[in-house]
């Protein structure tokens, strides 16, 4: 088990790992910056040592979610960090924006004040109105 002391050490030395790393950028086209939709990384609350990381597009589509122990391990977690989980980046962030995006993390205290992540919820939840009345349907 580990110990609160080594929690925050092994923290410390992670944030020092990754200090100074952009956010991650896919631009196969070379568009603007601004021009590339954002997918979201933020943190959905919870408890200490289980918090909810959400990667979430600015389309309102859910792209992934992780467990952390602490909100600083985040944008390592899902990839909003240059040169972190690759994997995510192949697998679903570039596969739902082929022609490229950005990454942006919000961290919890900014959740509620962040117009566009705000708008990215209510399309999601847009679209899990329009899932569960397909699912009406077919039943």
């Amino acid at each position: 088990m580990t110990t609160p002391a080594a929690e925050r050490l092994y923290l410390a030395q992670h944030l020092a790992a990754v200090e100074g790393r952009g956010y991650a950028v896919f631009n196969p086209h070379n568009k603007p910056l601004e021009e590339l939709p954002v997918i979201y990384g933020f943190n959905n609350g919870g408890s200490s040592g289980w918090y909810s990381a959400v990667a979430l597009a600015e389309d309102g589509t859910c792209l992934g979610g992780h467990c952390c122990s602490d909100e600083g391990y985040m944008p390592c977690d899902l990839g909003v960090l240059e040169g972190t989980r690759t994997d995510r980046h192949a697998n679903e962030y570039q596969k739902h924006y082929p022609g490229g995006y950005r990454m942006d993390f919000v961290p919890r205290d900014e959740v509620k004040a962040h117009e566009a992540l705000n708008r990215a919820f209510l399309l999601n939840q847009e679209q899990a109105a329009i899932a569960a009345e397909k699912e009406k349907v077919t039943r």
